[in-house]
């Protein structure tokens, strides 16, 4: 899980950076004629390998058929984070035009520094969007209205179970009771009361913010139908649903089916816990070296429409960049069937179509293993897009291992003042 997990490292000092700031920066820039000027761009994209193999190959395909709009493309520069990365280039004035890398729960801090372009300031700009990604596109619109990124890719997150595992505890490895919750907490008991392994399920139960898209996230989805952490500006968490999943963990935690230690390794590759909540990343990483099985994330009912967490990145086109003409039309290039197809072929990741599976269904007969991850990213719930987004999930996950992990309160208590901080903290504009 290193990969992903790398990626994933948004600091609290990074958007405390990007507070400071703030005062000197005005709103985002929305449409004018300066956004149509055409010439050379720069661009930045991951340091995953898979991703800078993808990202050369677009640039040449592009600076082919556009030999007098080139680009220029490097991965991020190297720094704490790549969210402190950019912050500091927008508030510097030297971000690049586009970045292949935009983390959705960042966005509406760089949209408050005046560092992004609303992408539906470009003529047919919403239009394109929406029709791309469907009814996925929404989650990603700021509370503005606008589009400040475009849903570029998702990883979806599923259960990963070893099979090897499954069998030595007595349990079915190719159909295992993993379909409800109540049946996940069952499974767990089996598989460390049998002996088969000392950890059922072991997610970082560090305090980073983003840790909870591991744990309670992709279960809140399934159990919620769908639900986001907030809707209309209010924590929709303090509920039955929410609280059925934290009773759940909770229960897990108390009765050692997971540890309360952090994990410096890979658990599941490592063989310490018999499930993992991965994305179709894990495939590649896990490969034939477990006997590995997924099955969707457990909800509270049997059969019905599964969710989960979608784990995205985006793209956004920068404020500092002064073509942003050919920046629109390579956000376009790099977005099309073709690149998009590319994208799933090279990096293994799911690009955010609402038509991903019929577009793709000849890649997805060849290679049935990353099927279950195109079904699920039709579903897939992303982060909610409002003010103090990263302060919101410090807040929650605060919450989570003081009345779940260590239980120092109840999750009634917990669950309640959590909710009732974050409703103001999304309400600060």
């Amino acid at each position: 899980m290193k990969r992903a997990l790398a990626s994933r490292t948004l600091s609290i000092a990074a958007i405390a950076a990007m507070g400071l700031s703030l005062a000197a920066c005005g709103g985002s820039e929305s449409g004018s004629g300066e956004e149509m000027s055409k010439g050379p761009i720069k661009i930045w994209y991951s340091n995953n390998e898979a991703e800078v193999a993808w990202g050369k190959q677009m640039v040449k395909a592009w600076n082919k058929e556009h030999p007098d709009q080139k680009v220029k493309a490097q991965q991020i520069p190297a720094g704490k984070s790549s969210e402190e990365v950019i912050a500091a280039s927008i508030t510097a004035g030297t971000a690049p035009c586009l970045i292949y890398n935009t983390a959705p729960v960042a966005v509406p801090q760089f949209q408050r520094m005046g560092g992004l372009v609303a992408l539906d300031s470009f003529e047919g700009g919403a239009d394109y969007i929406e029709k791309r990604s469907g009814e996925l596109a929404s989650q990603y619109q700021s509370q503005d209205g606008s589009y400040y990124q475009i849903p570029w890719k998702s990883n979806p997150v599923v259960l990963f179970y070893n099979k090897d595992i499954f069998k030595k505890a007595g349990l079915d490895p190719e159909d295992p009771p993993l379909d409800t919750q109540k049946e996940f907490l069952e499974t767990s008991r089996t598989l460390v009361e049998s002996g088969a392994v000392e950890n059922a399920v072991w997610p970082s139960p560090a305090s980073d913010f983003f840790q909870s898209w591991f744990d309670f996230y992709p279960f809140y989805a399934a159990a919620s139908d769908g639900q986001q952490l907030l809707e209309d500006g209010k924590a929709t968490f303090n509920s039955e649903a929410g609280k059925s999943v934290a009773k759940m963990w909770q229960t897990i935690y108390k009765e050692g089916l997971s540890s309360k230690e952090v994990y410096t390794g890979d658990t599941f590759a490592d063989r310490k816990a018999a499930m993992a909540i991965s994305g179709p990343w894990a495939i590649a990483a896990y490969g034939d070296k477990i006997n590995w099985g997924t099955v969707p994330i457990p909800g509270t009912e049997q059969g019905g429409q599964s969710h989960t967490f979608a784990d995205a990145k985006n793209v956004a086109l920068y404020s500092a960049c002064e073509n942003k003409g050919t920046a629109w039309e390579v956000l376009k290039f790099s977005t099309s069937k073709e690149q998009d197809r590319k994208l799933l072929e090279m990096t293994g990741q799911m690009p955010m179509r609402a038509d991903l599976t019929n577009v793709y269904s000849d890649y997805f007969e060849e290679n049935p293993a990353y099927k279950e991850f195109a079904e699920q990213a039709k579903n897939a719930v992303g982060v909610p897009q409002a003010p103090n987004s990263v302060e919101i999930w410090q807040n929650f996950r605060n919450a989570w291992v003081g009345s779940v992990i260590h239980r120092n309160t109840s999750i009634d208590k917990a669950f309640e003042k959590s909710a009732t901080e974050i409703n103001e903290l999304a309400s600060q504009q």
